[in-house]
């Protein structure tokens, strides 16, 4: 009785949450930052294990197999029918043999993109493997067959498959991706992600079936339910964080330890990452939390449902902002209403229809009703995009300066404590606009090319070609939609830069330009500036679409204005080719000379000779990626660059670049994209830093 009641007055002390908080740093910090894991697997070529996960995406099957390890395998489709055929054949927990090659992984090569081996990591996941061919052998284990009959049975619904697969099983991959993007947009994803509001649902389902059995029977009932559950969706942190939080609650409320829900959610998540430490990197487990902790610590209490759900929907999004930002550098303040209207009509309307028409078929029309409603609604609200805003990517420590501000505020601390806070806020945080330094940014778009330059002060931004890979693909399945401008969006976002000022094509090769069109309609671009010569078919494209937009456009210019700088197009001769009539840029921030060339070959090199007088290049964009009809011995040691920049695709069709031309280069540091990823040049006290963003 004595252990009992000192362990009491242990678990209500403060002392021993702020030392457990401690101990959990630190054990996160060891197991994850100074212990490094390594792949146990080395040059397997044939690898046996279980499938515990997969999903289809288009003309690509993804499988997480457990052999020695965990791995993501990869296996693309060569058809529709041979994809009919998968669907039908994978399911999970059957074991399989793969034949093929494992891959290693890389690191993003864009700043601030996702990091696909740091995300894997996390997940224990070191490599992928790459499948050429493969063998099923069926698994008839009882916790397989319910899984996959659940499957079956969900998939069986043919309009609403997608939803119900999302919202009951935890599987997102069916949705479309305009209604992804919007549900993403406009804040309202964590809907559809396996949280706690759906187990809330399915407990007190459960509390009203079980309303006449006795209290501690029933609470084991739910708890084993929700245990069950969670392993049937494959175990998302949110869905853990209810079973911990639940368990927890019940053994004290057992021995009759009264603990705040705050404290018990400290203890759960304790719990959870003593288990698997790499928890505190999942979004999931991140956004679960700390929303969980504001609404344990502040609960509203409100006669009015209505002014209730305004009062959590503004706590929720308050708590969100900074992991919003941080991950996702856009804010959405409409949310705040989105989140008023879909979160009932999705836990009270939507949610229970998907468990209804997955029980009994005949209520898919009331479903499907109810989920066109809420897409309407989303794309109606996603248009409405004036009131979403891009944040450059915060610090670590003004996120922390932002929680202390935002509970003292709640807790209505001394005012003048409060008003101190926001001012330190407001002074780190706007501290990364003042911006006196020139940045240049050469970033890695595979096999082309993409270059954005940025102005102090004023923060004039300018992009000389947006990269491009064409699709040589003859299947007559969809292929993997991949923009890689996507990805130099996020990293513009990251800036804090939602707008363009100025887009320059080179010359209209798919490599210099093909991301333009998804750039232009997925991006404010203010003008656009074209090469000399005629316009081919994949600038008349683009044409079209600037015409739309009513974005202006012009061609075959001389000088450029920007800020207190010049841009001067040197190369204004058509040449009745398409790489020579590329134009040429020569720029000077603050005296250090750079130098693009798009495609341009010799002739032109020699003409540019012939009326410029170009030396000491500080930086050039070498030409044509470092093919042998560029970058003659001539040109460059007359121009004598410092740096010499090669945008190459690794393992590029092309051979690029050319020995004869590194060679010629010798003089100079080179840097490439396929070999160290973007490079960034920052002009700081009239010096170049340079940094690179390796693979």
């Amino acid at each position: 009785m004595l252990y009992l009641i000192k362990l009491k007055n242990l678990l209500r002390s403060n002392k021993y949450a702020v030392a457990l908080l401690m101990f959990i740093t630190g054990y996160v910090i060891f197991f994850t930052i100074i212990i490094k894991y390594e792949s146990v697997l080395n040059d397997e070529t044939i690898l046996k294990g279980q499938i515990i996960n997969y999903s289809f995406k288009e003309d690509k099957l993804s499988l997480t197999i457990k052999t020695k390890e965990k791995i993501i395998a990869n296996y693309y489709i060569e058809n529709q029918k041979e994809k009919d055929k998968l669907q039908k054949l994978i399911k999970f927990g059957d074991y399989i043999v793969i034949k093929g090659n494992l891959k290693e992984l890389s690191n993003n090569t864009i700043p601030n993109t996702f990091n696909y081996k740091k995300y894997l990591y996390n997940k224990k996941i070191h490599k992928t493997f790459l499948i050429e061919e493969f063998e099923i052998y069926k698994n008839n284990s009882w916790y397989y067959k319910i899984k996959n009959a659940l499957y079956k049975k969900a998939n069986s619904l043919e309009d609403t498959s997608n939803y119900i697969l999302a919202l009951l099983l935890g599987n997102k991959s069916d949705l479309e991706n305009e209604v992804y993007s919007s549900f993403k947009n406009n804040g309202i994803l964590h809907l559809f992600a396996i949280s706690g509001m759906h187990i809330s649902i399915f407990i007190s389902l459960l509390n009203r079936i079980l309303k006449k059995v006795p209290e501690v029977a029933r609470k084991l009932i739910i708890i084993a339910f929700s245990c069950f559950y969670a392993l049937i969706v494959n175990m998302p942190a949110s869905i853990l964080r209810v079973c911990t939080f639940l368990t927890l609650e019940y053994l004290f409320k057992l021995f009759n330890i009264k603990i705040s829900k705050p404290k018990i959610l400290l203890y759960s998540a304790c719990v959870l990452i003593i288990f698997n430490p790499f928890y505190v990197y999942d979004l999931g487990f991140i956004y679960s939390y700390v929303l969980m902790f504001f609404i344990y610590s502040f609960p509203i209490k409100s006669k009015n449902k209505i002014l209730n759900l305004l009062k959590l929907s503004i706590l929720t999004f308050l708590a969100s902002v900074p992991i919003t930002i941080f991950n996702f550098y856009k804010i959405n303040i409409l949310s705040i209403i989105i989140n008023i209207i879909c979160v009932p009509l999705v836990s009270s309307i939507v949610f229970p229809l998907v468990i209804g028409t997955f029980l009994c078929k005949y209520l898919e029309p009331v479903l499907k009703l109810s989920l066109d409603i809420l897409e309407k609604i989303n794309l109606l609200f996603d248009e409405m995009d004036f009131l979403t805003i891009t944040i450059s990517k915060p610090t670590i420590l003004i996120i922390i300066v932002y929680y202390g501000v935002l509970y003292m505020f709640l807790k209505n601390t001394n005012i003048k404590l409060y008003i101190t806070f926001i001012i330190i806020l407001l002074m780190l945080y706007f501290k990364k606009f003042v911006n006196f330094d020139y940045q240049i940014y050469f970033l890695d778009v595979g096999q082309g090319d993409s270059t954005i330059l940025v102005t102090p002060v004023k923060n004039k931004v300018i992009m000389i070609d947006t990269g491009g890979k064409i699709n040589y693909s003859n299947k007559d399945i969809k292929k993997s939609s991949y923009h890689v401008s996507d990805n130099v969006i996020v990293f513009l976002n990251s800036l804090g830069i939602d707008e363009m000022d100025l887009l320059v094509i080179t010359h209209g090769d798919f490599d210099h330009m093909g991301e333009a069109i998804n750039l232009v309609n997925n991006f404010k671009v203010e003008n656009v500036i074209f090469n000399c010569g005629e316009f081919n078919e994949l600038e008349q494209e683009l044409i079209k679409v600037l015409e739309k937009k009513k974005i202006p456009y012009y061609s075959c210019i001389n000088e450029l204005n920007v800020d207190d700088n010049k841009l001067y197009f040197l190369n204004n001769k058509d040449y009745n080719n398409e790489n020579d009539n590329s134009s040429v840029i020569y720029t000077k921030f603050n005296n250090h000379k750079f130098l693009f060339m798009g495609d341009a070959g010799v002739e032109v090199e020699e003409d540019i000779l012939e009326k410029y007088n170009l030396q000491n290049i500080d930086v050039l964009k070498v030409g044509h990626h470092g093919s042998k009809t560029s970058s003659s011995e001539k040109f460059i040691n007359e121009i004598n660059p410092k740096y010499s920049i090669m945008s190459v695709g690794k393992n590029n069709r092309y051979g690029h670049p050319n020995d004869s031309v590194l060679d010629n280069l010798k003089d100079s540091k080179i840097y490439r994209t396929d070999q160290v990823g973007s490079i960034m040049f920052k002009i700081k006290n009239n010096k170049l830093q340079i940094e690179t963003c390796p693979p």
